[in-house]
């Protein structure tokens, strides 16, 4: 390796380094004051906070990796240039491109880096911590989600919904299994699809299949036109199994979204948080090529100050239209793909057209 990326791409790494760490510790911060009420009054254990803390990193950091890039690279190239560095580099004959290139090459890196960590870390760190604050803490009723259902007991129900909308108030594929007192099945209720009205989930059409405890035959078979049905269970609680969606990885959605649509089930949500999966990772990539600009344009007017602003400005914009074009893809106006990769080429068309204005 040259003298000259061993030199930038060290500078990078520090100023990376103490960025990563001040988000993840204000994310943390902020976050466990609003959780902290919950683990008073449930007398958490000591190895709860443990468990939090170990689970939350993780997770946090995907989330702010991103912007922390943004902000090195806009706080790198800037401090560079404020200490005319870079006007030493460019009369030395070295191009903007052989500047940057290192540090490309490691926002490139850390994009690989976060698909990983998507793929293989998060979703366990993730059903650990919506475990402990959920269940543990907050002492909800415990709802599996499963790579395909989602599955909870009611009693002496056990009832499984292949899909939950909780915006449109609907459910699709229902099963609900009663058992007896010795745990055997006596009867089995499907219900193609459910509403939420006044108060009560409705169904139009439920096919009800009556065993008999003994031998497990089916002794009835009756259906039923316009039927109340008593899930225990509001819009609302079905919208915190939609945040579990974090627990799934790549692999996971895509094996959820073929079972969903071979059954004939509407998959465009996971087929939205499918591609997700891929397109969030490269924003590391998006905001690094992003910051380039930013920083050459200030030149020796480049502060931390600013530098810092303008990466949070940035990032809440670009948080704004991915969570604006999500929502155009939950709700089909936008093709799943074009959805999940509308707000990296917006900002990338962004990155050019400011690079391409800079002064040489």
């Amino acid at each position: 390796m040259k003298i000259l990326n061993r030199f930038l791409i060290s500078y990078f790494m520090r100023i990376l380094s103490l960025s990563t760490a001040a988000f993840i510790g204000i994310y943390l911060l902020i976050d466990f004051f609003e959780k902290v009420d919950d683990f008073i009054d449930h007398n958490a254990a000591a190895w709860d906070y443990v468990v939090y803390l170990a689970n939350s990193i993780p997770v946090i950091l995907v989330q702010i990796l991103p912007l922390a890039i943004l902000t090195t690279m806009v706080l790198t190239l800037g401090g560079l240039s404020r200490t005319n560095e870079v006007t030493a580099m460019r009369a030395c004959g070295v191009s903007l491109w052989r500047i940057v290139q290192p540090l490309m090459t490691l926002a490139l890196l850390f994009s690989f880096i976060l698909l990983l960590l998507n793929e293989f870390v998060i979703p366990w760190n993730a059903k650990k911590l919506n475990y402990l604050l959920d269940v543990k803490i907050s002492g909800k009723r415990h709802v599996q989600l499963t790579r395909n259902e989602i599955w909870y007991r009611s009693k002496n129900q056990i009832i499984n919904i292949a899909v939950a909308n909780s915006q449109q108030k609907q459910l699709q594929g229902i099963a609900i299994f009663t058992f007896n007192n010795q745990q055997k099945i006596i009867d089995r209720q499907d219900i193609p699809m459910a509403t939420y009205v006044d108060n009560h989930w409705y169904a139009i059409t439920l096919n009800e299949r009556i065993f008999d405890p003994k031998t497990g035959d089916i002794i009835k078979l009756v259906t039923h036109k316009g039927v109340t049905l008593d899930l225990n269970k509001q819009p609302e609680d079905f919208a915190r199994q939609e945040n579990l969606k974090n627990e799934l990885n790549f692999r996971q959605l895509v094996a959820m979204v073929k079972k969903l649509e071979s059954e004939g089930y509407d998959a465009t949500r996971q087929r939205v948080d499918m591609h997700n999966r891929i397109a969030t990772p490269f924003t590391c990539l998006i905001m690094g090529f992003l910051g380039i600009p930013f920083a050459l344009q200030r030149g020796r007017n480049s502060n931390i100050a600013l530098g810092i602003g303008l990466s949070l400005g940035i990032g809440v914009v670009y948080f704004i239209i991915q969570s604006l074009v999500t929502a155009f893809g939950y709700s089909s106006a936008l093709p799943p793909f074009i959805a999940a990769w509308t707000a990296n080429f917006i900002f990338l068309l962004l990155g050019v057209w400011l690079l391409l204005n800079v002064k040489e």
